[in-house]
């Protein structure tokens, strides 16, 4: 078995967590300033995402077990039927549009990182380096994660205080809840376990970055953001091509 620390994992995780919970303050507090740089941090965190997929998180699950591809599109197609599920079925049951606005992102960005917290486990328990490359990106998705959570329920007509506390509970405190829940377990996984577990989490991590964070800044283009977007992959290609 691959030797890693995974407690680091939930020290990480609260990490996100915080970084989750800034952004919602942030954005309470300097509203107009927030929603201005939202694509900017969602094109940084996408560019980071992608590359550490691609150049590394691959790689070194097609190095530990030959189901890698397998696991990699479950793991793809796993999270775009639960965005789908959260968007499509729940909001039809609700029958309440506007209500759906904020609640049923709120609920998809919950599972979501829910699912973060695992795959900080994954990660760790592979190797620090891992753990922390994957950290690099993910942390920086957690603060427009908190942001955008925040401003769709006061879009859905919650209150400000009602919007940082379901915000709060949804994309802050789920994340080191998915890294307590998983990091034990995660840690007795023999390497052909742990490199199908990796790969299923870089499929997750690259639909993050690809349909989610990238069509997110689309939406709202910015002068600069195919800038940023380039500076987080080089970002991520310097630390993965100059590893110890």
């Amino acid at each position: 078995m691959i030797g890693g620390h995974a407690p680091l994992a939930v020290y990480v995780s609260l990490l996100a967590g915080l970084v989750t919970t800034v952004g919602i303050l942030v954005v309470m507090r300097f509203r107009d300033w927030g929603r201005e740089n939202t694509t900017y941090f969602a094109c940084f965190a996408a560019g980071v995402l992608i590359s550490v997929s691609f150049l590394h998180l691959v790689p070194e699950s097609l190095a530990l077990t030959p189901h890698a591809p397998m696991f990699l599109l479950t793991g793809y197609l796993a999270v775009y039927m639960l965005n789908r599920l959260f968007s499509s079925k729940v909001c039809d049951r609700l029958g309440n549009p506007a209500f759906a606005i904020g609640l049923i992102p709120m609920l998809g960005i919950g599972f979501h990182s829910f699912i973060d917290g695992i795959v900080y486990s994954v990660a760790f328990t592979v190797s620090t380096y891992t753990g922390a490359l994957t950290a690099l990106g993910m942390v920086l998705h957690e603060f427009p994660e908190g942001i955008v959570t925040y401003i769709l329920l006061l879009k859905g007509g919650f209150g400000k205080k009602m919007a940082f506390w379901l915000a709060f509970l949804a994309a802050a405190v789920t994340t080191p809840l998915g890294a307590l829940f998983s990091y034990t377990w995660v840690g007795t996984q023999d390497d052909m376990a742990l490199g199908n577990l990796l790969a299923l989490s870089a499929g997750a991590l690259f639909y993050v970055g690809a349909s989610h964070l990238l069509p997110m800044a689309e939406r709202e283009p910015r002068k600069y953001s195919f800038i940023v977007l380039a500076v987080g992959v080089a970002t991520a290609i310097s630390i993965v091509f100059t590893k110890g």
